[in-house]
């Protein structure tokens, strides 16, 4: 029997909206995720080059083996091969999994319904700045313990050229050595910069990409396709890389360092005691290690992530975000 004509099918994303955009996302970002992972492993190693070095002046520690982006990528794969770029790829697809899924349908909710768009349907720039900050500080929190994995893990190669013993041995052994070390609380070590990165990071990923898109569609005779997307989400990476990298940094070297047996760093007491100790022994720059891969990464990873979500939205029948 034929439905009345009255009668529309409702697809899955009309269905689950929330659900739909979650996978969506996800989907991008593990797309995007793989494809730039080896310019990650070679910002992580840069950043923490800066404690190697402070450790050889000291006499406690070995010569720094690399120096520069190039450099540091091609030791990499004479030293350890070239799959080695793709250490740690496992958790951190899992992380944008959570991250990625979370900060954009928190976004878009933030922006549709909670904050509200304005009479001419545009978004403020200041709830803009609010909503991605917001977005990524709660996706971020929840993907914590992927993250503190995948630094652990993108620094075996390293500690196995030092001579030193591995710390884990896989993506479950890491999460299990964390939780016996420091409980269910060891997973969320060095949380809070990386909460803080992630709010500076999205402030300049989505709300960049979002103001842009929607500039040039109002202002330009672009129209919504991969151009006016390429546009936008090169804008993005560049702000993004530039408001993160600090943060970026200082989590780095709160989640890599060592711990005593009851979970407590032992080269840091906070965030801020990090961030104390890298500009009084390395300089303010240090806080800016890695930036041309963190850039340089960056921008590719908008680029891929916001052409294929764009577009795999618009195949099941999303709106263009």
């Amino acid at each position: 029997m034929l439905p009345d004509q009255g009668e529309r099918t409702v697809s899955l994303p009309d269905r689950w909206p929330g659900i739909s955009k979650f996978v969506l996302s996800a989907c991008a970002a593990t797309v995007a995720e793989l494809v730039t992972f080896p310019l990650d492993l070679t910002k992580t190693r840069l950043q923490i080059q800066g404690e190697a070095a402070l450790s050889q002046q000291a006499g406690t520690g070995p010569a720094v083996p690399y120096r520069g982006m190039v450099r540091t990528a091609v030791g990499i794969v004479q030293e350890e091969g070239l799959i080695k770029l793709w250490q740690g790829a496992t958790p951190a697809v899992l992380r944008h999994i959570v991250y990625s899924g979370g900060r954009m349908v928190v976004y878009e909710q933030l922006r549709d319904s909670s904050l509200g768009k304005g009479e001419n349907e545009d978004f403020p720039l200041w709830k803009a700045v609010i909503g991605g900050m917001t977005a990524g500080a709660i996706g971020q929190f929840f993907a914590s313990p992927t993250d503190l994995v995948k630094v652990q893990m993108q620094m075996e190669g390293k500690r196995r050229l030092e001579g030193k013993p591995p710390r884990v041995r896989g993506v479950y052994h890491a999460f299990v050595t964390t939780m016996s070390k420091g409980g269910i609380r060891g997973l969320w070590a060095g949380w809070v910069p990386n909460v803080q990165r992630a709010a500076l990071v999205n402030m300049g990923d989505l709300t960049t990409y979002d103001t842009v898109k929607h500039f040039l569609l109002r202002n330009t005779r672009l129209k919504d396709n991969s151009l006016c997307h390429c546009i936008s989400s090169i804008c993005s990476g560049v702000v993004a890389a530039g408001l993160g990298t600090p943060a970026d940094v200082i989590k780095t070297r709160i989640m890599n360092q060592p711990r005593d047996k009851h979970g407590r760093g032992i080269l840091y007491k906070s965030s801020i005691d990090c961030f104390i100790q890298a500009v009084r022994g390395e300089g303010f720059m240090s806080l800016y290690k890695g930036f041309i891969p963190t850039w340089m990464r960056m921008a590719p990873w908008s680029l891929v992530f916001w052409l294929t979500y764009e577009q795999i939205r618009r195949l099941v029948g999303v709106r263009s975000f």
